[in-house]
């Protein structure tokens, strides 16, 4: 059996929701975080938060109001908050690491990437990993002989969300 478990989709897939669903029925002990949209009083997407899981701590990943070095679309990226929060969260000794997402903000981090490989040598990482992009560094982790790769759909992301809890969680 392969060690790690990587999900990809195109946006709006259902990744992230995925990944919810697994951390709610799972029994066993979870680190990791997972990301969530940040809505402005109008309804209108301003930025990105990513919530730990052994904490619970929110922090900022982007948002349209901070000047950074790093864009992606209309959004900085904070790469200091990002690895501020993230970083001791992926040392958490757990049973499943939940990494939500590898994706275009995140992969601004060099910290964050050598701390992916080190989680993925050490297996048991449930991750959601960008469709497009990303480069050599993301299609390495796509073509790791330890991971298995699920391809997600809004056809088929229930039938997949219960087969890896059946997998993962039971």
């Amino acid at each position: 059996m392969k060690k790690n478990i990587l999900i990809t989709g195109y946006p709006k897939s259902g990744k992230t929701t995925l990944i919810k669903k697994l951390i709610e029925n799972c029994s066993k002990t979870i680190a990791g975080f997972y990301t969530e949209e940040i809505m402005n009083t109008k309804g209108i997407r301003v930025g990105f938060r990513v919530m730990t899981l052994s904490t619970d701590e929110p922090g900022v990943l982007a948002h349209m109001n901070i000047k950074t070095g790093w864009k992606v679309g209309k959004y900085f990226v904070d790469v200091n908050e990002f690895e501020r929060i993230i970083l001791p969260e992926l040392s958490v000794e757990a049973e499943i690491i939940i990494i939500d997402e590898i994706g275009k903000m995140e992969l601004y981090s060099e910290k964050f990437k050598e701390k992916l490989l080190e989680c993925l040598e050490k297996g048991n990482v449930v991750a959601s990993i960008t469709m497009k992009g990303g480069g050599n560094y993301v299609k390495e982790i796509k073509n790791r002989e330890d991971s298995d790769l699920y391809y997600i759909t809004e056809k088929n992301r229930n039938k997949i969300t219960k087969i890896l809890q059946a997998k993962l969680c039971e």
